[in-house]
């Protein structure tokens, strides 16, 4: 085991490697970028004060190329910027205008507050409502459990945002949440517990939306796994020492069908990643999703290859936790 686990770790080196060179390029090859900005930004500035559109001479553009440091041919500027990462330095924000690692840092508490409560409260609610499902097959409450399931798996979140807005946020019918930010105007004034209810007063519509996707296909994923174990002989074979239906699904079956829900359970490490953007949109959240979303669309490629080698970084070690899961529920799975 410990030596599997050394061997991934080691793999990760050339694997992030690999992912960096491939997002640089492509970085590369998006049209438009910082240098493009920065003129359309002094011809703006021109226009705006009457002076008609500045023509930009060739030794100013080389100057703010200069800035940018793109005045240096393309695998310069990538052995340059890899060697800053590799002394914990990911570059500058061109937006921003600031160390992309601060950026990134000031984004990640509210997505990581989001990832997070979403990602347990996905596991709290699924795993006992698939068990459920699964020992109460084709009763009414499966049924009736099937069809909030279904309508979950096949509704996107941000879809389901603007609907909890119109029907809770005051759009049509009623006004119990507010629908936008994650505290009030107020809020610095309140009492501390007041804080924290006007906290959560603003998370509840959006943690919806961010777990009810997982939440579905955890519960099928559950329902399903068990039903395939409930089968099988060694539960006949409880069934017939007197051992009840419902415990030996919880105590006998549960366990082995636990094992396809591990490879979910290494979605821990990029919690603070997974913010959807548009969900973020919808309800005014800054965070990681909003953030990526505007590096992109601004060309801030500091920003952009400095998210995308932590999240390959934090997806490789997801993957690693997952299959150490899977040697913990299941022992006889050994990894040599």
């Amino acid at each position: 085991m410990i030596a599997y686990i050394i061997r991934r770790l080691i793999f990760i080196i050339p694997t992030l490697l690999g992912i960096s060179v491939a997002c640089f390029i492509l970085v590369q090859l998006v049209p438009g970028g910082p240098v493009e900005e920065m003129i359309s930004r002094i011809q703006g500035f021109s226009s705006n004060r009457g002076g008609g559109t500045k023509a930009i001479s060739p030794a100013e553009v080389e100057n703010i190329k200069a800035y940018f440091g793109f005045n240096r041919p393309a695998h310069e500027r990538y052995f340059l910027w890899l060697g800053n990462l590799l002394r914990g330095d990911f570059g500058r924000s061109y937006i921003y205008h600031g160390p992309v690692f601060q950026v990134i840092l000031s984004k990640m508490p509210i997505s990581l507050f989001f990832g997070l409560t979403s990602f347990f409260l996905a596991y709290l609610v699924s795993i006992p409502l698939g068990v459920s499902k699964a020992i109460r097959h084709n009763s009414f409450f499966d049924l009736a459990t099937s069809v909030l399931v279904f309508v979950g798996y096949v509704i996107p979140g941000f879809a389901l945002g603007i609907l909890l807005i119109i029907l809770f946020g005051g759009g049509s019918f009623l006004d119990w949440f507010p629908i936008s930010g994650v505290v009030s105007d107020n809020h610095q004034f309140l009492s501390p517990v007041g804080k924290v209810v006007d906290f959560l007063h603003h998370m509840v519509l959006p943690l919806i939306c961010f777990m009810i996707g997982e939440f579905a296909f955890l519960t099928l994923l559950t329902k399903n796994s068990l039903l395939e174990e409930l089968n099988k002989d060694y539960i006949r074979t409880a069934l017939a020492k007197g051992v009840s239906f419902r415990r030996a699904a919880w105590k006998h079956g549960l366990r082995n069908a636990l094992i396809p829900l591990a490879t979910g359970m290494g979605g821990i490490f990029t919690v603070m990643f997974t913010g959807a953007l548009l969900i973020e949109r919808v309800f005014d959240i800054d965070g990681m999703g909003l953030l990526f979303y505007n590096s992109i669309v601004g060309r801030d490629y500091n920003v952009v290859l400095g998210l995308i080698v932590l999240i390959s970084f934090f997806t490789i070690l997801g993957r690693l936790f997952s299959d150490l899961l899977y040697a913990v529920v299941d022992p006889r799975i050994r990894f040599d």
